[in-house]
């Protein structure tokens, strides 16, 4: 039986990937070891870090204005980093479209004054965000901090951003999915854990005008400038995760990159989204405009046959179903690795529980 991941993260990485990094395990590139015991100084680390950061400034699309780092922590470790780097003085406009964007305000209280709007409405029962044009964006904010996918509220953002202040985007869970107008952007970062990789690694793009921000005071391991100097390795990197994104990176430009893999997201989110509106059983909240491709949450029509629904997928090989307990209900990740088998496994099966219990 084939099994397939539904995870929000960490998340399905690409079965190519998987296989090529177990056949390189224990001795990778006839060095006799694996790359998880190389030395991060070491010139064949280095070929694999080199690799993995301009396979990322391809896929971006980003010029020479941008710096790429390494670093550690994940994407709530970038939480604190943003305004121990950015926010110097003044206060910084924070966006919240849902949990994780609500998240990262609370952190960067912390830090600095922080100016907070929720930027979602409900208009006939749906959950949609408001024009960027309508967004309350101090000409003086150090930054503008949002999330253009919410994990947990299945909420997606596809304009892009135009500000007369340095932009900064959490694309954990959206990085690689579609393309961008990365000079939109003056900062995103991303925890490797949905698209990139392994969890633990982040990936923090950067324009290296904002790196004069960066004061002594910001710890080092944290510290953008300090990281930029060092090519991310001023202290031991996770190496064997910047090792799999790689891998990661390779078979995206392999598979046509950025440009086609949108193609494959937007007929997989497309398929899944038909089925639950085709139906009376499953339900989704969110207005069409702002439904996410990378997590769609949707709810059974009488919620105490969601454990039978859950069972019954897991025994189909479709895991990893449950909603977020703050939500409730189902939620699908069809992250990039994600094959549109699996949605066409899972929108089979949820027909056939409708037929079967509708």
């Amino acid at each position: 039986m084939t099994v397939y991941n539904f995870c929000a993260g960490p998340a399905k990485l690409p079965e190519a990937v998987m296989n090529k990094a177990q056949s390189e395990f224990v001795n990778w590139n006839n060095t006799g070891c694996s790359v998880m015991e190389l030395s991060h100084r070491s010139k064949e680390f280095i070929a694999v870090y080199d690799s993995a950061i301009a396979s990322i400034k391809q896929l971006l699309g980003l010029s020479d204005e941008y710096t790429v780092l390494f670093m550690h922590g994940g994407g709530r470790g970038q939480f604190s980093a943003v305004p121990l780097n950015l926010l110097n003085s003044g206060q910084a406009n924070y966006v919240t479209t849902g949990s994780w964007s609500q998240a990262a305000v609370e952190e960067a209280k912390k830090f600095g004054a922080v100016t907070e709007q929720n930027t979602v409405e409900i208009v006939g029962g749906k959950k949609q965000v408001i024009s960027m044009s309508d967004w309350q964006v101090s000409q003086d904010s150090a930054y503008v901090h949002y999330c253009p996918n919410e994990t947990v509220d299945g909420i997606e953002i596809f304009e892009q951003p135009s500000f007369d202040v340095p932009v900064v985007a959490d694309m954990s869970s959206t990085i690689f999915s579609r393309e961008i107008d990365s000079s939109k952007f003056d900062l995103i970062y991303a925890g490797a854990q949905k698209n990139i990789g392994p969890s633990g690694l982040s990936l923090v793009v950067v324009k290296k005008e904002l790196l004069a921000r960066s004061q002594e005071t910001v710890p080092s391991v944290f510290n953008y400038k300090l990281t930029h100097e060092k090519d991310s390795m001023f202290n031991t990197p996770p190496t064997y995760a910047i090792y799999l994104a790689k891998l990661v990176f390779d078979w995206l430009l392999e598979n046509g990159g950025v440009a086609a893999q949108e193609v494959l997201n937007k007929k997989k989110a497309d398929l899944l989204y038909q089925t639950i509106d085709n139906s009376s059983f499953y339900s989704n909240n969110i207005a069409s405009a702002n439904r996410s491709r990378m997590n769609v949450p949707f709810f059974l029509a009488n919620s105490e046959l969601d454990s039978t629904f859950l069972a019954q997928a897991e025994n189909q090989g479709l895991v990893a179903l449950k909603g977020h307990r703050i939500v409730g209900g189902m939620r699908a990740s069809i992250y990039n690795a994600m094959p549109i088998e699996g949605v066409k496994a899972l929108t089979e099966f949820m027909q056939e529980f409708e037929r079967t219990h509708g």
